[in-house]
């Protein structure tokens, strides 16, 4: 089984023990090949921690930390005992075998109850990946540190850290109730799939390389132009580390390139507030498919024609006035396709649903034409 197989199977495996959270496994997979954050937002009780957790320890060989945040929580306890050696030689330094600094991967729950006197080494892992020991700046190993928390963050303070966990989603308990039982029937999973760090490397390198066509940065312009007239603003940096993500949840979805998709993917970066969640996604669906969508619309109405003619008339006379309304309205639809198709290539848009849309209804035309 190749690295991709092993990383398709664990997918598999979280989504069938994690009801409705496909969208946050995948998020949680590409956060993995991006290296970049993830924030876990919900009520007690919907499994946050525990899908943390069980993804974390699917990656063999990998130093894995995890640790539950109270305001009384001590730099200790994340970074290590000071080290009595150390300050013999005047040096204040940590002992940091086992903790945060040396892991990794690392799962914060209740990240945002951290106080101010350990929220600054935190902030220097995730922003700059090294950590300030005594007399000494070490680089860390951290590839992604996940969070969770019950609540957004209130206080100013923990402004930057919010920002730097790329990626955002909100849970809730399970909603539908034939899945609330699959979850209650459920027996554990007979394998457990697990990757290797040097096989989740060598994956990174892989979603790194993934192409990003031109007009994948044109649309995340557009889709920047378009929330910003919603008074929707994410800073530079947010829409410059979405590329690294999107390369990855290309590659997950096995595309050859970044893809339409993976620009959806987006809807879980650039909010700030859940309240602005649906509507970044629907601005970016609309921008993203619109022409798609349209294309679409337009096929149905070609499709409802075909019916309409071809059903049993009482003349031959009334059938004939059919055929000849029904190709004059496909002409006019297969005009409108066309249009659809030029402005899809001047954006440099992929075409092929589009295509495919021009082909049927040109069947259908072609077949009221012989009926002629």
């Amino acid at each position: 089984m190749t690295p991709k197989d092993k990383l398709l199977a664990l997918r598999k495996e979280l989504r069938q023990t994690f009801l409705e959270r496909g969208e946050l496994i995948d998020g949680a997979l590409a956060a993995l090949l991006s290296a970049q954050n993830l924030l876990i937002i919900g009520p007690p009780g919907t499994a946050k921690s525990m899908l943390a957790d069980e993804l974390c320890r699917r990656i063999d060989g990998a130093d894995y930390f995890q640790w539950l945040l109270t305001r009384f929580t001590a730099p200790e306890e994340l970074f290590g005992a000071v080290s009595l050696k150390g300050l013999e030689q005047d040096d204040y330094r940590r002992v940091t075998t086992r903790k945060l600094p040396e892991a990794h991967i690392a799962f914060l729950d209740e990240v945002f109850k951290a106080n101010s006197s350990i929220l600054n080494s935190i902030l220097t892992i995730i922003n700059e990946r090294r950590f300030h020991n005594g007399q000494q700046v070490h680089d860390v190993p951290l590839i992604t540190l996940f969070g969770a928390s019950n609540e957004l963050p209130e206080d100013d303070e923990l402004t930057a850290l919010y920002d730097r966990f790329l990626l955002r989603f909100v849970v809730d308990y399970i909603q539908e109730d034939y899945r609330f039982l699959r979850m209650l029937e459920a027996p554990p999973p007979a394998a457990q799939v697990c990757i290797t760090l040097d096989e989740l490397g060598a994956m990174q390198r892989d979603a790194a390389a993934q192409p990003v066509p031109g007009h994948v940065h044109r649309t995340m312009a557009e889709i920047r132009r378009q929330l910003g007239k919603k008074q929707i603003v994410a800073s530079d940096r947010r829409y410059r580390q979405s590329l690294a993500l999107m390369k990855a949840h290309s590659y997950l979805a096995g595309d050859a390139q970044v893809s339409d998709q993976s620009l959806l993917f987006l809807e879980h970066v650039l909010w700030r507030e859940p309240s602005e969640r649906a509507e970044i996604g629907a601005v970016i669906r609309e921008i993203v498919l619109g022409y798609e969508k349209e294309a679409q619309e337009l096929l149905y109405q070609a499709r409802e024609i075909d019916e309409y003619v071809r059903r049993t008339w009482e003349t031959e006379e009334l059938r004939s006035q059919a055929l000849i309304e029904g190709h004059t309205k496909l002409r006019n639809i297969l005009g409108r396709v066309e249009q659809l198709i030029e402005k899809a290539s001047d954006s440099d848009r992929p075409l092929d649903r589009v295509e495919g849309v021009l082909d049927e209804i040109q069947t259908l035309q072609k077949r009221l034409l012989e009926g002629l």
